[in-house]
């Protein structure tokens, strides 16, 4: 085993060396490489589980295992929020959001160098999934409120769409504003650091407030 890749892993760009040529060594490289394979695996795994499903639920229900949100969670369930190294004297609540669901994604780049793809499959298969998601409850809960929202406005007949009104600054971040407009009528304003976060949170209140009529 390369205990120094594993260490590579764990790693955060906030402590990395900065080489002669300006290179800094952190998991960054690693993150990447992880995030791809483990989009891999999910997504085979997802597609010969369920043999009839299209594309657009294999997607959806992947997205729910490889978000942010599902890997940092992930990570602590593990311990590697107790292996990550940074720098917290520089840590905010922005900057270091998701870095233990990054560290995960690192973790599985350098599970599969260390041991190649087919192990890297079974331990994601067999040590990540089955151990610490129940499968088939990430399934039925459909957190996706845009995707909800217009199947509810095509049930009923009625124009959705998503405008980005603005975008402000929040301290060092951009946040957008995003307005849910139904039948020409403003239903929900949402807000997000990105334009899918703002977009969920508008389509989440409009979600809400459409159930209630």
């Amino acid at each position: 085993m390369n205990i120094n890749l594993f260490k590579l892993a764990l790693q955060h760009s906030s402590i990395g060396k900065e080489a002669s040529d300006g290179f800094r060594e952190s998991n960054e490289r690693l993150e990447y490489l992880g995030d791809a394979i483990l989009g891999a695996i999910v997504a085979e795994f997802l597609f010969k589980r369920f043999p009839y499903k299209d594309e657009g639920f294999l997607t959806e229900i992947r997205s729910r295992f490889v978000s942010r949100e599902a890997l940092n969670l992930l990570a602590k369930k593990i311990g590697l929020d107790h292996l990550v190294e940074y720098d917290s004297k520089r840590r905010n609540s922005l900057s270091f959001k998701y870095v233990y669901g990054d560290a995960m994604e690192a973790f599985v780049g350098a599970v599969y160098l260390d041991r190649g793809f087919i192990f890297c499959r079974d331990f994601v298969i067999n040590k990540l999934l089955f151990t610490h998601f129940d499968i088939d409850s990430v399934v039925q809960n459909n957190q996706n409120y845009k995707s909800q929202l217009i199947e509810l406005c095509q049930k009923n007949n009625r124009q959705v769409r998503f405008d980005t009104v603005e975008d402000e600054e929040s301290g060092n971040q951009k946040q957008f504003i995003v307005q849910v407009i139904i039948d020409d009528a403003v239903v929900a304003v949402g807000r997000g650091f990105s334009k899918k976060k703002a977009e969920q949170d508008a389509a989440r209140r409009a979600y809400e407030a459409e159930q209630q009529l």
